[in-house]
């Protein structure tokens, strides 16, 4: 009963936040990616969202990989709601987000999301309603979307404010990193890159495999990718991973936890998005993203 109490509370802060009067600016819409999979890249999204959560930031997590949504199985939840019950008006956008570890919102993908683009006119403005009150009290949507190049990753990365492609030392996860880099700069020129790297042993071995990647971008694609920064190559990330435990809450101590709660200092620090204007917020995400307009 007491854990049933506990969850309950944790529940209803959660959803408090929700209600806290709209920040002057609209939240900062986020792509996390990867050239390949098996790079930790939702790993990275929970941990760095709980992170960010933990410097006062308003943080939802939104699963957009529409093959492998896995955010809840690495919190060791079974999400009840998803995006389908809200495009089909079964329920509201407060009952899809649901309550992670650490209260942290999220909204649980799967299927859902390949219905986006066979939507109404009408349930399109719906939808997109909807997610804006919530986006009006978040600092962040954190979307973690797929692997690869599939047609919706480039819609998803392209338009949103900024994209985080996760990489690993590997080759393999280098080139594809940058495969992913060059064609979605050659589909939008403007698109903000910044440059995660996982399972480094050190820094020094972070910052050559940035500039391997920064390297090529600039002389080929004439754009600059900064290095965000790094996660340690550290066992802790596995144990918890087979515990279904985000590493920050089971190894709070562990160098990985160390490592994403400098990642969150840096990326706090870093401007917010913009005033809202016809082609920012929520709604302008919408209209680059299903290429639709949207009212």
């Amino acid at each position: 009963m007491s854990d049933q109490a506990q969850s309950l509370r944790q529940m209803a802060s959660a959803l408090d936040k929700f209600r806290l009067p709209p920040r002057d600016r609209q939240a900062k819409i986020v792509t996390v990616t990867s050239g390949k999979g098996g790079v930790g890249k939702s790993n990275f999204t929970l941990n760095f969202a709980l992170a960010l959560q933990s410097l006062g930031r308003r943080v939802l997590v939104f699963d957009a990989d529409i093959g492998m949504a896995n955010i809840d199985v690495l919190m060791g939840a079974n999400s009840q709601y998803n995006l389908l019950h809200l495009l089909k008006r079964e329920k509201s956008m407060d009952e899809i987000i649901q309550t992670g570890v650490g209260g942290l919102p999220y909204i649980a993908g799967g299927s859902g999301l390949s219905e986006l683009f066979a939507l109404s006119d009408d349930d399109l403005n719906y939808f997109a309603d909807e997610v804006e009150k919530m986006a009006a009290n978040m600092d962040y949507i954190l979307f973690d979307t797929g692997a690869g190049l599939s047609k919706e990753n480039l819609k998803f990365i392209t338009s949103a404010d900024e994209c985080i492609v996760v990489t690993t030392p590997e080759p393999t996860s280098l080139t594809d990193a940058y495969a992913l880099i060059k064609v979605v700069s050659g589909l939008q020129k403007d698109t903000v890159f910044k440059i995660i790297v996982n399972r480094a042993d050190n820094d020094n071995e972070a910052r050559q495999v940035a500039d391997k990647i920064a390297l090529v971008a600039r002389r080929f694609l004439e754009i600059d990718i900064p290095l965000l920064g790094h996660i340690s190559d550290d066992t802790h990330v596995i144990q918890a991973v087979k515990r279904q435990v985000p590493f920050w809450v089971a190894f709070p101590g562990c160098a990985a936890s160390r490592d994403v709660l400098n990642l969150a200092h840096r990326f706090a620090a870093m401007p917010q998005a913009p005033q809202s204007s016809t082609l920012s917020g929520i709604k302008g995400f919408m209209q680059k993203w299903l290429r639709r307009s949207v009212h």
